[in-house]
């Protein structure tokens, strides 16, 4: 049986202020909930549609579609 091959794992590293990093602490306690799960949750719409490059689109306006309709 093959051993399943392990996901890589990028760290990301931001510093946060005494403050912030006691409101945060604070806010999880309250909503029962982690740091790090916290912050997934909130970046992820940004992050999982984009795993591919994104697809360049063709840019036309208008004027251009009727630049050659003479011919």
């Amino acid at each position: 049986m093959r051993k399943k091959r392990r996901k890589p794992y990028k760290t990301i590293a931001f510093k946060l202020s005494a403050r912030q990093y006691k409101s945060l602490q604070n806010y999880c306690r309250y909503r029962h909930t982690t740091p790090i799960k916290l912050v997934k949750r909130s970046i992820a719409k940004y992050i999982e549609c984009y795993s591919d490059a994104p697809s360049v689109e063709s840019y036309v306006t208008n004027n251009q579609l009727e630049l050659f309709d003479d011919i």
